[in-house]
């Protein structure tokens, strides 16, 4: 194993953003991302497409204890996000966590981790554009759903492949949709639960519903624990922000204001329509899971064209949700690169600073898990859907432990740059570490938690032994020599 660099050292590396008023990161990437494209990326990261699709079955599992499991969750990703937001502030780079635990862990744990998560989010992109090709598919029939899927990641590779704005640019309209959406949602739900809203078909029972088809628990508080994991899954992508920072104008804001915001949007987005969905209609109703339970809810008021206008808000969260698993995979390919931990020409950006060989080279796995769906989708398919399944899990876990560490280095390094702070720190690390933990055991005695665990681990052991042999084969050499060279130019000197 190699030994770990210091901050100081770290400070250094192509990695550190570079002058801002240059437009370039230090790195070969472009800041490129203003801060309302930050700001909607970091809201609307919250918001997949599994809060829309999913919700339904975990209201049918555990009834209106279900918000008990959004909190439950909701609670753990705020605590996560706190964590990451502390070492993302203090250093922001493309690889975020991966790069994190590479200082603090070793190399093995940045490599191991960043390997995940770019493999869990190629994958996503086949689940994200068979999804949208369905919709596509029922509007437009001529077009079959391949040809669907094939236009949608084109679309949004050329996207990428144009600039780092242009990314920041559609997923802000994309994010932007989102959020009018639900908030619009929560607002006209609201209203109709308390029988103040003009013309709605739902009489509004209040509160009545929480606790008249059973009780809040009816299926009792074990269903708490199942509804945790139908929900946990679909919080991924909150961490998104922290990668995108690193291209962004003023990216120490940016993490900040993100990680400071991330109690609210979920309180909003998630709790808040939920509880409105289960406030509005029972939980056992039969068109929650016939229909889905927003569709179910804004049926009850009489929304016309209930099912077409959820249809469109559900296209727009799973374009987002590719047009940012292809920007985030593509930027952790990079950071693997810069590190030499994947080939090297993911880490070369061209002229208007944009990782192609990184872009190209997800997209193409990606590409060819879209063929796996179509031609062996119970067989192939379903071993890398589940073996990437609990990958968001060890994401989080690998952020805590890093933090444990990363917040000794920097104390000790760089301590004014520690501008936010995880809080009681180490305990509610610890406990953090005990929550996540817990839903990967509990997640054991479930017949498809254990499926996905057990290949996860089986994947994530793969990624550890082949770092740890590459490691000994091909230690990483250090260049902080070059770097210093490099960067220690007068930078009146970069500018003209």
């Amino acid at each position: 194993m190699t030994s770990q660099p210091s901050l100081a050292k770290a400070d250094r590396s192509p990695n550190e953003p570079g002058d801002p008023q240059s437009g370039d990161t230090g790195d070969g990437l472009k800041a490129g991302l203003k801060n309302r494209h930050l700001s909607m990326i970091a809201i609307g990261g919250v918001i997949g497409a599994g809060l829309f699709v999913g919700s339904s079955s975990g209201i049918a599992a555990a009834g209106p204890a279900i918000l008990v499991s959004y909190a439950l969750v909701g609670t753990m990703v705020v605590l996560v996000m706190r964590m990451l937001g502390e070492m993302a502030a203090a250093r922001p780079t493309s690889g975020s966590f991966s790069t994190y635990a590479d200082q603090a862990l070793g190399r093995w744990a940045g490599f191991s981790i960043g390997w995940l998560y770019w493999f869990f989010w190629v994958v996503v992109l086949a689940v994200e554009a068979t999804a949208g090709a369905v919709i596509l598919n029922g509007w437009i029939p001529a077009v079959p759903q391949w040809g669907w899927a094939l236009i949608v990641m084109v679309v949004l590779t050329a996207t990428n492949l144009v600039s780092v704005g242009s990314y920041g640019e559609f997923e802000f309209w994309f994010a932007g949709i989102k959020v009018v959406a639900i908030g619009g949602f929560v607002i006209i739900g609201l209203l109709a639960v308390f029988g103040v809203l003009p013309g709605s078909d739902n009489p509004g029972a209040g509160f009545a519903h929480l606790t008249d088809a059973g009780g809040f628990m009816p299926n009792g508080a074990g269903a708490i624990l199942t509804g945790v994991l139908m929900v946990v899954f679909s919080f991924m992508g909150s961490e998104i922000v922290t990668l995108a920072a690193g291209e962004s104008e003023d990216p120490q804001r940016a993490v900040t204001k993100a990680t400071n915001s991330v109690i609210w949007r979920i309180g909003v987005f998630y709790l808040g329509s939920i509880f409105v969905v289960i406030t509005l209609l029972p939980w056992d109703d039969k068109s929650i899971v016939k229909d889905g339970s927003y569709v179910a809810a804004l049926n009850s008021i009489g929304i016309p064209h209930a099912g077409q206008v959820m249809n469109v808000i559900v296209l727009t969260a799973v374009l987002s949700c590719l047009n940012s698993g292809l920007y985030t995979a593509s930027r952790m390919a990079f950071s693997l690169g810069q590190r030499g931990d994947a080939p090297k020409a993911f880490a070369r950006t061209n002229a208007r600073g944009v990782p192609q060989a990184a872009i190209l080279g997800s997209v193409v796995f990606g590409f060819i898990a879209v063929w796996f769906n179509y031609q062996w989708q119970d067989t192939v398919f379903d071993f890398l859907l589940n073996s990437s399944g609990a990958v968001a899990l060890f994401v989080w876990l690998m952020i805590a432990f890093t933090q444990l560490r990363m917040r000794g280095i920097i104390l000790r390094e760089q301590p004014e740059k520690l501008v936010v702070k995880m809080w009681l720190f180490p305990y509610l690390t610890w406990v953090t570490i005990a929550m996540i933990s817990f839903v990967l055991v509990y997640m054991l005695t479930d017949e498809t938690g254990r499926k996905q665990v057990l290949l996860s681990l089986l994947a994530a052991a793969f990624v550890v032994v082949f770092s740890l042999v590459r490691d000994k084969v091909r230690p990483r050499v250090d260049t902080d020599n070059d770097t210093d060279t490099d960067l220690d130019v007068d930078s009146d000197t970069v500018d003209a």
